[in-house]
């Protein structure tokens, strides 16, 4: 990535100018530079020569915000503001009614560039859900496909985790200005992402913290950002229906994995298919439908086959008689004519491989058939 191509020229410096416009909507930007012939530039410097109508829209610049934007950006040179009319800039964001005039990110730019698939869901996840989300993100990632997501608690958070332990890397879209994370726990994730060839970007100016409105902000983004929109938990009523929704909407795939007919957070992901959502249960359910293969990604597709294989999951007896739902070790035992403490033993390895997970009253199996 060449760094000069993201240094604060004049050109990025009125955009970013035009963006500190708390009360003036990037739509009504757009639409003066195209109706009067404007450069950027020139509604910046706010001249007596601009149209009465366009000098009300530049009174309302706040030269306090884009300050702390230029002082956000020089921190560090892994720190970037990308304009609109920026080379990096992603064609998709342009798609929106009001695309952001700026994007304030931290790491590697050029992922937004990539092919992307959002994945999104609850906060209050379950362990199945967020292994089901790390696993696919893993998968979307080693095949070459970037993860977008919002870096909240739960499916968001796995889904970012998942995708850092594959080859491609993962996009986390912010509600809140570029150096405030939220929640304060994912600082970690945050940095990690930053740090590995990840990046995080928001539209938000530094000091922004977190707002209620801005979190269907930031979902708009993640949904223009990526082919499609996978859904993994999520109530009938919640920010991630509306994400998919966002993306249905502006022509995306929308995809949901299916769950436990008696749990609330199965509900969102079983209306969103009888809507027509794809419904998936491994990463070639969506990988057909957006008709992305290997071979377009420049990928070795053997070499994918021998990490299939190394990776294969266990199919055995033992495995087979934990269910996805909690499963008691005696009944696990049963199933294995064996004794508990023999049962226990086994499953011990199963543990250590992250295929079953030992929770009260029994087992979980995280992935396998």
């Amino acid at each position: 990535m060449n760094l000069k191509s993201f240094q604060t020229d004049s050109e990025t410096l009125a955009w970013t100018a035009l963006a500190s416009a708390q009360g003036v909507s990037s739509k009504i930007w757009l639409q003066a530079i195209e109706h009067y012939q404007l450069s950027p530039e020139e509604l910046a410097l706010n001249t007596s020569s601009l149209p009465e109508d366009v000098k009300k829209l530049t009174g309302q610049i706040s030269q306090p915000l884009t300050d702390a934007a230029l002082k956000w950006n020089k921190m560090d040179e892994n720190r970037h503001i990308i304009a609109y009319s920026s080379s990096y800039y992603p064609e998709s964001l342009k798609q929106l009614d009001s695309p952001p005039l700026v994007l304030f990110a931290t790491g590697n730019c050029t992922l937004l560039q990539s092919p992307q698939i959002a994945i999104v869901g609850s906060r209050r996840a379950s362990l199945q859900g967020k292994r089901i989300a790390n696993d696919i993100g893993f998968g979307l990632s080693e095949y070459g496909i970037v993860v977008t997501s919002g870096l909240a608690m739960g499916i968001d958070c796995a889904a970012h985790q998942g995708a850092l332990s594959g080859s491609t890397g993962t996009i986390a879209v912010m509600g809140t200005g570029p150096e405030i994370v939220y929640p304060a726990k994912n600082s970690k994730l945050y940095e990690t992402i930053n740090d590995s060839g990840g990046v995080t970007v928001t539209e938000f100016f530094p000091g922004q913290g977190p707002k209620p409105w801005h979190f269907p902000r930031r979902n708009r983004i993640i949904a223009a950002l990526s082919l499609g929109t996978l859904v993994v938990e999520a109530k009938i009523k919640s920010g991630t229906l509306i994400t998919a929704n966002l993306a249905a909407d502006m022509g995306r795939e929308v995809f949901a994995v299916p769950g436990n007919i008696f749990h609330a957070y199965s509900e969102g992901c079983h209306w969103l298919i009888q809507q027509g959502a794809k419904l998936v249960t491994n990463i070639n359910d969506i990988l057909d439908e957006i008709g992305v293969q290997p071979a377009q990604l420049g990928l070795n597709v053997d070499q994918q086959n021998e990490k299939s294989t190394a990776n294969s999951l266990a199919t055995d007896k033992l495995l087979a008689s934990v269910d996805y739902d909690i499963t008691a070790i005696d009944v696990i035992a049963q199933r294995n004519a064996l004794s508990v403490s023999q049962a226990m033993a086994s499953l011990l390895e199963y543990e250590l491989r992250g295929l079953v997970a030992a929770v009260p009253g029994g087992y979980v199996k995280l992935r396998g058939k």
